[in-house]
């Protein structure tokens, strides 16, 4: 008898049938096959049954509890992020900042307004907590506002984490997350001298950039960027600086130049990233803001664009890769936006210049925003026990699972996606709510459909792209 173990199915807009079962295996069928599946007629002769066998669709007949083990092991590897709790530390050493961007989420301070820098004492107590966490690998990121505007705390928090280090089994990494128009040479060599990475905001050609990314003194913030990102490289080094670009109503359609502005500037990828609706952005949405249909369909024309620009390059698009990777491999990518649970606080937290705690930075933008909903406690007040393991993220991460989500229990995608409760709560007001229609789901859902419309009928040289960029490894000359 055949016995087909649990999976999710669609309909696809390419005319097959998609099935994705538990532990993220998936395959294209005819709709005879799956009609043939559903009514109980579908037997060894289908030319498709050893292939759905071998994907975990059907059980072992000889051995069932094997096929259970397989399918358990899988599932183990796409939860593995459970098992590291927490890794991504994220610290708000100020919200003062040189700029004003149009979009910025956690509407930053003014540059002289510093009683919103962190105390280098709540710096210390957030690196003594941080240290408490039972992973193994540690990733300390800078943000603001403008890091670089406090830096003593920048450089005392960095010294003090790798002396807990020496003490400790814990592989550290520091990333420094800065607009660069006022980053110096000697912070820089603090950097390279110390591993920090660098990552930075690019929107685009100079009038598109200055027109996002606004200096509170004036005059051009993209010149100053351009000027010391080949600084930053130069000392840095190439593959420790790295760029993303935030998408609004004004660059939607001119992807393909943003893109192109990429390359000319010697970036190895890209990541399109959509509009969040936090801070100065939903102050101004009704400008910069778009209907997330339009957003799927210029960021899939892009992705086209690309996967053409890699015929002859490697470039990869960062976004795509990440569901790329958790579609064709069974392993957790660590992007805490699409994790179920979700990955807030239990993959990544942040700390505000206050040292109080948030499971996102989403999260925190909301306080900023008015609403502490979200606040799990203060570092100077709360010990690492009730910060992280006490009723408030419990509670959080109940609600936070898409296989208990109304419309995302029972849709086909559920293997490779998430749902971010903090939005969830922003626009309806709970944690949990049916996802269907909502801007998370229009965006990924339909990401979704395309990527795997182009899985199901790849050329080879497609096929060796998209591997290419899952693997990180260029399959083409870069210089070609």
């Amino acid at each position: 008898m055949t016995r087909f173990l649990p999976f999710q199915f669609r309909y696809h807009p390419n005319g097959q049938v998609l099935l994705v079962n538990e532990c993220g295996d998936y395959s294209f069928v005819p709709q005879s096959t799956f009609e043939d599946i559903i009514s109980g007629n579908f037997t060894k002769e289908n030319r498709q049954y050893f292939d759905l066998q071998s994907r975990l669709f059907l059980e072992q007949a000889e051995n069932n509890e094997f096929s259970l083990q397989k399918t358990a092991a899988k599932y183990r590897s796409r939860k593995a992020y459970l098992r590291d709790f927490t890794s991504l530390h994220m610290m708000v050493v100020t919200l003062r900042c040189n700029q004003r961007c149009e979009y910025c989420q956690v509407s930053c301070a003014e540059h002289d307004a510093h009683k919103y820098d962190m105390p280098v004492h709540t710096a210390l107590k957030i690196v003594d907590t941080i240290f408490e966490s039972p992973s193994k690998s540690i990733k300390i990121e800078f943000q603001g506002g403008e890091p670089t505007l406090h830096w003593d705390v920048v450089k005392e928090t960095v010294l003090y984490a790798k002396k807990k280090q020496q003490k400790s089994d814990k592989v550290l990494y520091f990333v420094l997350c800065t607009n660069l128009t006022g980053i110096t040479k000697e912070q820089l060599l603090f950097c390279r001298d110390h591993g920090i990475c660098i990552s930075t905001s690019l929107d685009g050609a100079k009038p598109l950039h200055d027109k996002h990314r606004v200096l509170r003194s004036r005059g051009s913030s993209y010149d100053l960027f351009i000027r010391n990102l080949f600084l930053a490289r130069e000392i840095v080094g190439e593959d420790n600086v790295d760029a993303l670009m935030t998408t609004t109503a004004f660059s939607l359609r001119k992807l393909p130049e943003i893109i192109e502005e990429y390359i000319v500037l010697g970036f190895n990828g890209i990541f399109i990233r959509s509009l969040n609706p936090y801070g100065f952005a939903a102050e101004q949405s009704g400008v910069l803001g778009y209907d997330m249909h339009e957003f799927v369909a210029a960021y899939t024309e892009a992705l086209r664009h690309i996967l053409s620009i890699n015929r002859t390059r490697f470039f990869p698009e960062h976004f795509a890769t990440i569901l790329l990777s958790r579609i064709l491999t069974p392993f957790s990518t660590g992007f805490v936006d699409l994790q179920s649970p979700a990955g807030i606080g239990i993959s990544g937290v942040i700390y505000d210049y206050d040292g109080s705690v948030y499971p996102s930075d989403e999260a925190r933008m909301l306080a900023r925003m008015g609403d502490v909903h979200f606040n799990l406690g203060n570092v100077h007040r709360d010990p690492y026990k009730e910060i992280f393991g006490g009723s408030k993220l419990r509670s959080i991460i109940k609600d936070a699972c898409v296989e208990v989500t109304p419309s995302c229990a029972h849709c086909v995608y559920q293997a490779f996606c998430g749902t971010d409760p903090v939005r969830n709560y922003l626009e309806s007001g709970s944690e949990i709510r049916k996802m269907e229609g909502t801007p998370f789901c229009i965006k990924h859902k339909g990401i979704f459909d395309f990527i795997f419309s182009l899985l199901a009928d790849m050329s080879e040289e497609e096929e060796n792209i998209i591997w290419s960029w899952v693997a990180r490894s260029p399959t083409v000359d870069r210089n070609a």
